[in-house]
């Protein structure tokens, strides 16, 4: 029972990472900025044994498969409307991230409406600018937090955001487009 009972916890994890999305939306909004960089570090390690767990234990599930990276994005989405509202995070920037996430999307539901189903695997570029996204949202929270990170820090590391989340775009565009010339 108590192994059955355990298989569950990938999912739970995902769950409370769902959850976390309030509390660091009304944090950020009181501007709270210690607190929500605490809670969204957390969300962020419990994505890494969530998925650890998931793996090594074989506790997949098909609403872990579908949630977990809904809770990532539903946490990423939040924070970056309530950063770029609070002019901590620049609008082209922001603009920029939910296109290529529209893109991404796009081209998914347009291939599996004319061609079906298909498996979807990230790419290294795109895994790179998911983490670089998040070590942006992070640095912007520990900047606002502390101001251990000078304005040029945090300037660099939104250019380079910008370039990567930019690239990876691109490559999904090239990807899809290969994709359905095979077909």
């Amino acid at each position: 029972m108590k192994q059955t009972a355990l298989r569950y916890l990938p999912n739970f994890i995902t769950l409370l990472r769902i959850l976390a999305v309030g509390p660091v939306a009304w944090l950020l909004w009181v501007e709270e900025y210690t607190s929500a960089l605490l809670i969204f570090a957390l969300a962020g390690v419990s994505d890494g044994v969530d998925g650890y767990l998931a793996r090594r234990f074989n506790w997949k599930s098909q609403w872990g498969a579908m949630m977990d990276p809904l809770a990532d994005k539903l946490l990423m989405v939040v924070t970056a409307t309530l950063l770029m509202l609070k002019d901590l995070l620049p609008l082209w920037l922001y603009v920029l991230i939910f296109v290529r996430d529209i893109v991404i999307v796009a081209g998914a539901a347009l291939y599996r409406l004319r061609f079906g189903p298909f498996d979807v695997q990230p790419t290294t570029l795109g895994k790179l600018s998911t983490f670089v996204q998040i070590l942006m949202v992070l640095s912007l929270l520990l900047h606002s937090a502390t101001g251990l990170m000078s304005d040029a820090q945090i300037l660099v590391i939104i250019n380079i955001c910008g370039l990567i989340t930019v690239l990876s775009g691109v490559q999904y565009v090239v990807i899809w487009i290969r994709k359905a010339a095979r077909e």
